[in-house]
């Protein structure tokens, strides 16, 4: 679906069912340089099952129009616009590594739009290795296949899915490389820049989920508990086994830890 956000369209995907503001809205955001197809089974999960969903393509990202935010609280602002854009008032958010940035300082910023917040692969801050940040300013290859390389864990890097056929890292490769020139060197130096984590947690109002991959080289496990420890509510799950990716990984276990943290018993 297509919303208009501070002049420029914004594209978000709802789960292949028709938007409905009026339900339990969560909103997925995801990490440097994807776009919203990482969440396709998390996303349809939720708009089949009661609720309404946007997976968003940030700005200059998937169908989304540019110029790339280049700051995360510019990023965490434009997502409440977007939420302003469809009439939603308070909505659950979900994001994944620069993604879960967004959405933790969207939180903190916005206190009372969010209901719950969930952190997939987060750490209180994600500094950037040199060495990729120089080969994505350059929109070089090597920067993509670095980021592939660590993102998945050990186990992706041999097939091993429940689905056979499945090539993860191939199919994380070719997501990267759909953007646009320049958007990976973007989010990479909004993520590295970004200071805010600890302030924003401590600020946070709402119950927080923190997802941690147990293999994850890219926020080590170690980094995912010390932020879970900054919010006043937190629930943390760790997938064994996963690595940064885990949404993609362990699509299962990633939605089981979602489900049982957003939807309300009874």
């Amino acid at each position: 679906m297509d919303i208009q956000v501070n002049g420029a369209r914004a594209f978000a995907a709802t789960g292949g069912r028709p938007f409905d503001p009026g339900l339990p809205v969560t909103v997925f955001v995801h990490g440097a340089a994807f776009d919203h197809t990482v969440w396709k089974l998390q996303a349809r999960y939720f708009a089949w099952h009661g609720g309404s969903v946007l997976a968003v393509d940030l700005p200059a990202h998937g169908l989304s129009e540019g110029p790339p935010a280049a700051s995360i609280p510019e990023m965490a602002d434009w997502l409440v616009a977007l939420l302003d854009a469809a009439g939603v008032g308070e909505a659950n958010l979900v994001g994944h590594s620069m993604g879960a940035l967004v959405v933790l300082e969207a939180a903190a910023r916005h206190r009372t739009r969010v209901r719950k917040l969930a952190l997939l692969g987060a750490a209180p801050a994600i500094p950037v290795n040199d060495l990729l940040l120089d080969k994505s300013a350059e929109d070089d290859h090597h920067a993509l296949e670095l980021l592939t390389g660590w993102g998945y864990g050990r186990r992706a890097h041999y097939g091993v899915h429940k689905m056979p056929g499945i090539w993860m890292t191939g199919g994380g490769l070719r997501t990267l490389e759909r953007a646009a020139p320049g958007v990976l060197h973007t989010d990479l130096v909004a993520t590295n820049g970004y200071e805010g984590g600890e302030a924003a947690a401590a600020t946070v109002a709402c119950p927080a989920l923190v997802v941690i991959g147990a293999r994850d080289l890219m926020t080590p496990a170690k980094r995912g508990h010390a932020l879970a420890g900054m919010f006043a509510d937190s629930t943390t799950v760790v997938i064994p086994g996963a690595g940064h990716i885990m949404l993609d990984e362990e699509p299962d276990r990633t939605l089981d830890a979602l489900k049982d943290f957003l939807v309300d018993a009874g």
